[in-house]
């Protein structure tokens, strides 16, 4: 799936850097656009979900693929 505005590269970053970086650049974005988060925390799975949770983001995808984790959230 292609089809997101924007690409995060959180790779190599721990908790809570992914989240904060991951917050920052979804408010960049307008409600509908989709964000495309990679990331290496295994953390950042449950911190993803909490935050799409809290925000009212939705969580389109999540997979995980040698040790990366990549999120696909929709802007609220």
């Amino acid at each position: 799936m292609s089809d997101f505005q924007q690409e995060l590269d959180a790779r190599g970053l721990n908790c809570p850097l992914p989240i904060l970086r991951t917050k920052k650049a979804i408010n960049g974005l307008t409600s509908g656009q989709v964000l495309k988060v990679i990331a290496t925390d295994p953390g950042s799975v449950k911190d993803m979900e909490a935050f799409c949770k809290q925000t009212g983001n939705a969580m389109i995808s999540t997979a995980e693929a040698g040790g990366e984790y990549t999120f696909m959230i929709q802007k609220a």
